[in-house]
């Protein structure tokens, strides 16, 4: 593991204004082996982090800097974060040192195809060759090939919710028919400026669904899900507007060839799963209380003959976004993928 004198992580944060980016700032600020040497957001350069986020009050000294300038220190940096709107990293990214590692959290290297990504997206991908480079950055997946990745993908928030609920299937063979998946997510998802069917005030005592069958998260669960094992069924993806902040629920639905208890794939989630810290199965049904504030995903599966539905939440902000991007970390600088993240949520 490479790092400072003082044997910690160097780290620099592109993107910290935004809620991706104050979670990274959240969680990196009280990771033990980790040390922030700048964060980045061109309107509030200048600034106290803690003037922009509040809750960082009394944590940190830390000031923005602003990536119109020359950052002194741009090359003295084990790993770069990029929190950065789509599109952005693309341009940035491949301009750092061979010798810094790099976890993204927007969309522009999730896609390996180019002409899905700007169906998807609606730009094009203009670094194909820089995006071979990256490893897709489900932890509970791809842990041996993000351990010595140079370039991680970070996945999106509904991605991970639906992968990690879905995989065990495909890994075991299951899942060969057409699969349903209702996902809802709170405010956060889209971002810190509100727009006109975002703003929060908006969305606080309404429900409606968005982006039907064009949601960028689409091609990326199933790109992934190909990697594990046999999945060429129907896919229809829905995603909807929840009038909370911050959370994501998933409910996927399929049917399977064959009659499987719900205790028998109770067992056969807790086996796939027994080395992951981070995914807890549940009796019934999740909660997002229950992942709120935490790098946790809660998942429950339940059966009926042959119908199955599988349950999962997350919360949005870190195991669909900065938490996950600390534990890829923690993996490709080979310390325990727990480290910094072991937080709990609060009840109520």
């Amino acid at each position: 593991m490479s790092g400072s004198a003082n044997g910690k992580i160097r780290i620099g944060i592109f993107g910290a204004s935004g809620y991706g980016g104050s979670e990274l700032l959240r969680i990196l600020l009280f990771h033990p082996n980790a040390e922030i040497v700048f964060a980045t957001a061109n309107e509030h350069a200048g600034k106290l982090v803690s003037d922009v986020h509040k809750n960082l009050l009394g944590i940190t000294d830390l000031r923005f800097e602003s990536l119109s300038e020359d950052i002194e220190a741009i090359d003295n940096i084990d790993v770069a974060f990029f929190a950065l709107p789509h599109g952005q990293a693309m341009s940035l990214a491949p301009r750092l040192s061979d010798s810094i590692r790099v976890v993204d959290l927007s969309g522009d290297f999730r896609l390996d195809d180019s002409e899905e990504f700007s169906a998807f997206y609606g730009f094009e991908q203009t670094e194909s060759d820089y995006q071979t480079q990256f490893v897709y950055g489900l932890s509970e997946s791809n842990r041996e090939q993000i351990s010595t990745a140079k370039c991680v993908s970070n996945p999106g928030c509904f991605a991970t919710a639906t992968s990690l609920a879905l995989a065990p299937l495909v890994n075991a063979g299951f899942l060969t028919g057409k699969v349903i998946v209702d996902a809802k997510t709170g405010s956060s998802g889209s971002g810190i400026k509100p727009a006109s069917n975002t703003h929060h005030p908006q969305r606080m005592n309404s429900f409606y669904a968005y982006k039907p069958f064009v949601h960028q998260h689409m091609p990326e669960i199933r790109q992934h899900l190909r990697s594990l094992g046999d999945f060429d069924g129907d896919f229809v993806f829905m995603t909807h507007s929840l009038p909370l902040s911050r959370g994501i629920f998933a409910s996927c639905y399929l049917e399977t060839e064959n009659t499987h208890s719900a205790d028998e794939l109770d067992e056969l989630f807790r086996t796939y799963y027994r080395n992951s810290f981070f995914v807890r199965i549940v009796k019934g049904s999740p909660d997002v209380n229950w992942v709120k504030n935490t790098n946790f995903c809660d998942i429950a599966v339940n059966a009926d003959g042959s119908n199955v539905v599988v349950f999962s939440a997350i919360d949005n902000l870190v195991k669909g976004a900065a938490g996950q991007a600390v534990q890829n970390m923690n993996l490709m600088f080979g310390l325990d993928e727990k480290t910094g993240l072991v937080f709990t949520g609060s009840n109520p």
